[in-house]
């Protein structure tokens, strides 16, 4: 090799670069803690919990199954890398979006709280 590493990726979302020859082993699987998040973008996330959980036995059940996959993310204590929470931010909104008039407080909510994460 000319100073260049060999690169994988694995389905995990894993980059791994290989420098030199024998001698790796293993992975280092530490991961950087979330950025502290706002009081007001916490009690904003709790706020849309709120509204999803009252919403959720309104929707068909697929809706409530793709609400559910989204909660822990949307959890103000949740420790979970903020492209997650935004990936689920986004997916309650989608969802809150197709029930029109119901589903309004919740993307309001929603927008809230991207706002407050600096992601509007």
């Amino acid at each position: 090799m000319s100073g260049q590493g060999q690169h994988y990726y694995f389905g995990s979302g894993d980059h791994v670069t290989l420098h030199g020859g024998s001698g790796n082993v293993g992975i280092d699987k530490r991961v950087t803690p979330a950025p502290e998040m706002p009081p007001a973008a916490q009690e904003a996330l709790r706020e849309l919990l709120t509204l999803v959980q009252e919403l959720r036995g309104q929707v068909p059940q697929a809706g409530a199954e793709a609400l559910d996959d989204s909660l822990p993310a949307l959890r103000a204590e949740a420790n979970v890398p903020q492209q997650e929470r935004h990936r689920a931010l986004y997916a309650v909104a989608g969802i809150a979006g197709t029930l029109g008039a119901l589903g309004v407080p919740i993307v309001e909510a929603v927008n809230k709280v991207l706002g407050l994460l600096g992601a509007q």
